[in-house]
């Protein structure tokens, strides 16, 4: 029972001059969702989203410190994990850590490994991604003690490149601990080389991990001062320059939408479509940038601020309109798997939010075809399917059965 939250609630409601009907309607919120928060319930964060738009504060300003409730169900995860745990956290004692280094690695072989591993990651084979993490982080740090000079300065931007792998596949499956570790680590390593750009691809996906543990807050005051420390010179900056600043402007805005500041995510999309623009073309390469960026990808993210926004219809009609068309995807290229998978999650969430339960359903079913695995570390996959099970009023499909036993969805 959350009694912080609660209290919270009715604080802010009460100074708005709001009854609980009046909340309810400002917020497009049901009068027995306001009631449950206001007792003590649990809610979603996009509930939280809601309520905090309705009442004219961050959404920040609703969350309070309380017991952390008991963590049930990680128990697979920490034997899956074992190995790539060791290899990023070793126990440390009075001396030095008890680190198993194995065979230094030859670093033309390392880093054909690590883009083999985004290969993987973005093929949606995470299990071949966490087989091969170990190994590598392994070989990257046994490279740093055995060389020196130069060759030792490479070795540390390999192994920096190498614990962002692990950041990005860790945060993915929401192990966020690790992930922050390893992101760290790997802007250190970056940061102590010299490596501003890949350190500040390691600020793009630590801002995810943030925004991942609703620290809306940080997630767009660091993200933001990295883009001002950064901001290219647009005639002459490199593709990679121009991605990273791109995408560090994209978690400012979803930072700030989902923290009820408007104003400053909509600034912020504009920055990115500008550097999109720039660009003319989706770009990848991931030793200089993140994922995927340009003109697409910008676009999807600005309507999944409608999506937070619960603007259902504008979701839908520019779902498949200007640069989300099959035309403008053919001709700018299309965005990564990930980001293009979020998107179509969003309009399976507006086709809910109409009722179309059956469209929503055909969403779901295409990205569990192309990204099964993907889908299933996906909350807003399961929220949508949990939505689909309690407002359908006819006797369940098997498509529907099977999806919920795919999420985990209980029926």
């Amino acid at each position: 029972m959350s009694t912080g939250l609660a209290n919270n609630v009715k604080k802010y409601r009460r100074a708005a001059g709001l009854s609980q009907e009046g909340l309810a309607e400002a917020s497009d919120l049901s009068l027995s969702t306001v009631r449950k928060v206001e007792q003590g319930g649990d809610a979603r964060v996009e509930t939280l989203h809601d309520l905090a738009r309705a009442l004219g504060v961050p959404t920040s300003a609703l969350f309070v410190t309380e017991a952390a409730k008991p963590v049930m169900g990680d128990e697979a995860n920490r034997r899956y994990l074992a190995e790539l745990r060791r290899a990023l956290m070793p126990p440390i004692g009075l001396s030095a850590p008890l680190t198993d280094h194995g065979e230094a690695g030859e670093l033309p072989i390392m880093r054909r490994e690590i883009e083999d591993g985004h290969a993987l990651y973005h093929a949606d084979r995470y299990g071949s991604v966490a087989k091969k993490l170990p190994g590598l982080l392994r070989s990257a740090e046994a490279a740093v003690s055995a060389l020196d000079g130069e060759e030792q300065q490479h070795a540390m931007i390999v192994r920096a490149q190498a614990l962002l792998l692990a950041g990005k596949y860790l945060t993915q499956v929401r192990q966020y601990d690790l992930g922050y570790h390893a992101l760290s680590e790997g802007i250190r390593l970056a940061r102590d080389t010299g490596q501003t750009q890949l350190a500040a691809t390691g600020v793009v996906g630590m801002c995810w991990l943030l925004l991942r543990q609703d620290r809306f807050d940080e997630s767009e005051q660091l993200a933001s001062l990295t883009a001002s420390e950064l901001e290219p010179r647009f005639s002459r900056a490199s593709p990679g320059a121009l991605a990273v600043w791109g995408e560090l402007s994209l978690r400012v805005a979803s930072a700030a939408v989902r923290n009820n500041r408007p104003d400053v995510a909509r600034e912020a999309r504009r920055m990115a479509a500008t550097a999109a623009s720039a660009l003319d073309a989706e770009h990848i390469d991931y030793r200089s940038h993140w994922t995927t960026f340009g003109p697409v990808t910008a676009e999807l993210k600005a309507v999944e601020d409608l999506s937070i926004m619960g603007d259902a219809r504008g979701v839908l009609r520019r779902a498949d309109d200007g640069l989300l068309s099959q035309k403008a995807v053919r001709n700018y290229g299309k965005p990564s798997a990930n980001n293009w998978d979020r998107h179509r999650l969003d309009v399976a969430r507006g086709h809910v939010l109409l009722g179309s339960h059956q469209d929503a359903m055909d969403v779901l079913k295409s990205i569990r075809r192309t990204s099964g695995e993907w889908i299933r570390h996906q909350s807003m996959a399961r929220y949508i399917m949990s939505d689909i099970l309690k407002s359908r009023k006819r006797t369940l499909t098997q498509d529907m059965r099977d999806m919920a036993a795919h999420l985990g969805v209980a029926e």
